[in-house]
């Protein structure tokens, strides 16, 4: 059993100060807040654990019997920002509709393009947000807000909260974003401003540490494997043919792992966490070559992260302070076509990148539910006054954790476990 005593992690959750007022909401299951959730973290969740298991407790996300913010006077702020992910439709639709429908808030704002949408020198419009106007969003891909990358300085983002008499602001993003969220509470304490930021983790790659499922992810994964499918078709469409596919996943290769189990027709999985060498009889190449000769067909899926053992290390950056990564694809194809020209050995390949496609759908039934329970829970947790948190799933149940400990590192396949064996099980290749 895993032991309970405390361990490093501090899964304690700001509040702004105590909540007397009343709720709107009738009939609820009220969180009772003397009650943690005690949830056992893995490896699959926890990327410092190894194949160790730890005790923690968390709060519990939910509606509160008394809240900080009185309804009637609370105006709240949504941005959006980073790359797109389907489902960000589905978090703004649910945050506005919770608020109006069940707590009464007349005041959502919508801030356009990103945290840029804060700063006046770029001057973008504030777009309020009704039941009416976001009610049919989420049958649409991306995000009606717009979006942005880079960093803008926390002193004139709050400058903006205060113009607006904003109370409340829902922050969606991923990992960089999580960060400049916590920049902003910490400007607004250094104030000694009463405002709450909540943060709706978003990344595609499902690779924020503690947290069990990020929206989006699903169906990245059910649009993955149409995408392996017909590159398999294609690879068998012809005689020696390689079907290679092209996946998200700069740091890890969840989206590749998860579509490889759910096609079970992909024979090389190229993942970030695992190094892998073209050359030699047990490098890529001489597999690739076993595998034709053997079957006359092969599927290669690769994580747009892999490799990197073999690229020169980036030294660019994008503006949002990820490492400019190398063209791995490009390297394979080339190095492929080179093997079997030497070889005199026919081959024919067909190369696949649904990235785009995957990031700008609509979100599916499961995501959408996710989404929904997502938007929900911020805005209960920001109405009790609860400040630098996100709302996620940890395990099967939703939580609040601070923003502290999802912008720490962040979490990876963990080839050692019992997961990544059945994906070594499902291609049979050998590592």
């Amino acid at each position: 059993m895993p032991s309970k005593k405390k361990h490093d992690f501090n899964t304690t959750i700001t509040t702004l100060g105590p909540a007397k007022i009343a709720t709107p909401l009738r009939y609820p299951r009220y969180v009772d807040e003397t009650k943690p959730l005690e949830l056992i973290m893995t490896s699959e969740e926890l990327a410092e654990l190894d194949n160790d298991t730890l005790m923690l407790e968390f709060e519990k996300a939910g509606p509160r019997e008394k809240l900080y913010f009185d309804p009637s006077k609370t105006k709240c702020a949504i941005v959006t920002c980073g790359g797109l992910c389907p489902g960000i439709n589905d978090v703004i639709r649910a945050i506005v509709m919770e608020s109006h429908y069940h707590y009464g808030i007349r005041t959502v704002l919508g801030i356009r393009n990103g945290l840029r949408g804060f700063i006046p020198k770029y001057g973008y419009d504030v777009r309020e947000l009704n039941p009416h106007n976001v009610s049919s969003i989420h049958q649409f891909g991306g995000t009606v807000l717009g979006s942005s990358r880079g960093p803008q300085e926390p002193s004139e983002i709050v400058d903006s909260l205060e113009r607006m008499n904003v109370n409340i602001l829902f922050v969606i993003g991923g990992d960089g974003t999580m960060r400049a969220a916590k920049a902003i509470v910490n400007e607004v304490a250094a104030r000694g401003r009463k405002i709450a930021v909540i943060g709706i983790p978003k990344t595609i790659d499902n690779d924020i540490n503690f947290i069990t499922r990020t929206f989006g992810f699903d169906t990245a994964v059910e649009k993955a494997t149409e995408a392996i499918q017909c590159a398999h078709v294609e690879a068998t469409g012809m005689d020696m043919g390689v079907g290679l596919v092209k996946l998200m996943g700069r740091e890890a290769g969840f989206i590749a792992a998860q579509a490889t189990l759910a096609m079970q027709e992909v024979n090389f999985l190229l993942v970030p966490e695992q190094e892998f060498e073209l050359d030699g009889d047990n490098g890529l190449l001489m597999a690739l070559e076993r595998r034709l000769l053997a079957r006359g067909h092969a599927l290669i899926v690769c994580a747009e992260g892999a490799g990197k053992n073999l690229l020169e290390s980036g030294t660019t950056k994008d503006p949002s302070g990820n490492v400019t990564l190398g063209d791995i694809c490009g390297l394979l194809s080339r190095r492929m076509k080179e093997h079997f020209k030497e070889r005199q050995l026919e081959m024919t390949m067909k190369f696949i990148d649904p990235s785009y496609i995957i990031r700008s759908v609509p979100a599916n039934a499961g995501d959408r539910v996710y989404c929904g329970f997502l938007g929900q829970h911020a805005v209960h947790a920001a109405m009790a006054g609860k400040t630098g948190v996100v709302v996620t799933q940890v395990k099967s149940s939703m939580a609040l954790l601070p923003l502290e400990l999802v912008t720490s590192r962040r979490r990876c396949l963990n080839v050692h476990s019992d997961y990544w064996s059945s994906v070594m099980e499902a291609t049979g290749q050998q590592n």
